[in-house]
């Protein structure tokens, strides 16, 4: 991991969010151009600032760093609400996800 992957990975999650560098800029209460100077690599984002980014989206820094996460915000939602329920409720779960998952490698052969 790099400076690049960082400000990479806060526009894709900007983007994900259809947020524009000055909205987002403004919803972490900053000036116009804060998002801006961090996405064109004139700045990093301060460790505060990084966890501040992080919460805004609903991620933990490790999710953040998670390259394989493609929707980090509703990977965190979905723990979440599953880690609410019982034992019995993560098989099922688990069965249907499983259930998914076959239907889509059915239709990629």
């Amino acid at each position: 991991m790099d400076e690049q992957f960082i400000r990479e990975r806060i526009t894709f999650l900007r983007l994900q969010k259809e947020l524009s560098e000055y909205q987002l800029s403004l919803d972490l209460g900053h000036s116009r151009g804060y998002i801006n100077n961090i996405s064109s690599g004139k700045t990093l984002p301060s460790m505060t600032e990084f966890l501040n980014i992080c919460e805004y989206f609903h991620i933990t820094p490790k999710e953040f760093f998670d390259t394989e996460n493609a929707n980090p915000a509703i990977s965190h939602e979905l723990h979440q609400l599953f880690m609410k329920l019982d034992f019995d409720e993560h098989l099922l779960i688990l069965n249907l996800v499983k259930k998914l998952s076959e239907k889509k490698d059915v239709g990629n052969t």
